[in-house]
């Protein structure tokens, strides 16, 4: 029976874990947020870590106000990078292996095509530069580790871009929205789904009695989004769509809503090497997004 422990479990990653947790009822789960563990507190990991002995540890936690850090960059630093490696070398210790969360901000978005795993790295700001140091101290630390870098993330759960299109176009009849950055829009609950997916296989190749080495799809980076692209305002048409609204909606170039912090103008992550490594199938970004806005609006 494998044990997991999710950090960030209050975020939307961590919340769309929790609905699923039920659908993997063999595994012993361990939900963890602030307050009630400090990942930059090197000594509490390792103690809290050593009591459950997990055999996943899934990082969802990680410091994401993008344009804070420009002028935050020490507490960035902290829980972007030394709570990772905390996290790495305690699961070294506890052979544990390591499902580290990354983003598409490692790239500087000059690319032409879908981002590989192997493309050249360049983050633009703060944020970019302390997750891609994160995925290098994670690696570093523990070779049981899988990177997963994903993007524009969206659930039901939390603060994102859908919840906030929905209020605005409730609230105004006009919206201005950036046409000129493209990536993809990924529904937390399918990179939950395929988490566990991962994690499944993973466990099926392991022995306890050994460590992690003889499994194969760790010390790797993957790339997860849905499937196709879209720039913010096809996002935010989409969602009104979706959603039966009918707010004007314009679209702008980046230049005219300046923010502290640089974004990549193209972040669309190719997702053939996960797809390959596991088999794993994966929906397009509409898909994923009628059945959010579905939910939310069940909620309401």
């Amino acid at each position: 029976m494998p044990k997991i422990m999710v950090t960030g479990a209050n975020g939307q990653l961590g919340s769309e874990l929790k609905e699923l947790a039920a659908t993997w009822p063999a595994a012993e789960w361990w939900f963890t947020d602030l307050p009630d563990l400090d990942l930059t507190d090197g000594r509490a990991v390792l103690a809290e870590m050593a009591a459950f002995r997990p055999d996943f540890c899934v990082n969802a936690a990680a410091y994401t106000a993008v344009d804070k850090a420009e002028t935050d960059a020490a507490n960035a630093w902290r829980v972007n990078v030394d709570a990772v490696e905390n996290l790495a070398r305690a699961c070294k210790q506890l052979n544990s292996a390591l499902i580290h969360l990354s983003t598409d901000f490692v790239f500087d978005g000059h690319h032409f095509k879908p981002y590989l795993e192997t493309d050249p790295t360049h983050p633009l700001g703060v944020y970019g530069r302390t997750k891609l140091a994160g995925e290098q101290a994670a690696l570093a630390h523990n070779p049981a580790t899988v990177v997963v870098r994903t993007a524009w993330l969206y659930s039901a759960h939390g603060n994102n871009f859908v919840k906030t299109m929905l209020r605005l176009a409730r609230e105004r009849g006009h919206l201005r929205v950036i046409a000129d950055q493209v990536g993809t829009p990924t529904y937390a609950a399918d990179l939950a789904e395929a988490l566990l997916h991962l994690m499944r296989q993973l466990f099926a190749q392991y022995e306890p009695q050994s460590d992690w080495k003889t499994v194969t799809g760790l010390e790797e980076i993957y790339h997860y989004s849905n499937e196709g692209l879209a720039s913010w305002y096809d996002f935010a048409h989409g969602i009104f769509e979706l959603a039966d609204l009918n707010p004007q909606l314009e679209p702008i170039p980046t230049s005219a809503y300046p923010t502290p912090a640089r974004r990549p103008a193209y972040s669309v992550l190719d997702k053939h090497k996960i797809k390959r490594t596991f088999n794993l199938p994966i929906r397009h970004w509409r898909d994923a997004l009628r059945q959010c806005v579905a939910k939310l609006a069940a909620e309401e």
